[in-house]
């Protein structure tokens, strides 16, 4: 069962973002700066970790997840170092997947030459 509900939320969270593409006319960058603050405001009120807890890599692995990660550590690390603990929470929890983007990114702009 694991593996069906983590498939029906995944599911269900790229359809959202395809109606909100077709019907509503949003970009992707639109959608997908939508969903990283939809993910945020879900940790906010406690929400996203038991839907993680429920669904598994259904909730972690879409950019729903970042959004609560960003929020999660900014908040984990503001209880324990006050203010500056905000912008050090942010990074310490997404750094990873911050830089592996920037390097693919980099990498692929070098091997396939980018148009502009």
């Amino acid at each position: 069962m694991e593996y069906f509900w983590a498939f029906v939320v995944g599911g269900a969270i790229c359809v959202i973002g395809q109606l909100l593409m077709d019907v509503f006319k949003l970009t992707p960058a639109h959608v997908t700066t939508s969903f990283v603050v939809a993910g945020a405001v879900l940790d906010a009120f406690g929400i996203y970790d038991k839907l993680i807890e429920f669904a598994g890599a259904g909730a972690s692995v879409p950019i729903t997840s970042f959004g609560h990660s960003l929020l999660h550590g900014a908040m984990q690390s503001a209880d324990e170092h006050g203010f500056i603990g905000i912008a050090m929470g942010i990074f310490e929890l997404t750094s990873a997947g911050i830089s592996s983007a920037i390097l693919f990114g980099f990498l692929t702009a070098i091997i396939f030459k980018p148009k502009g």
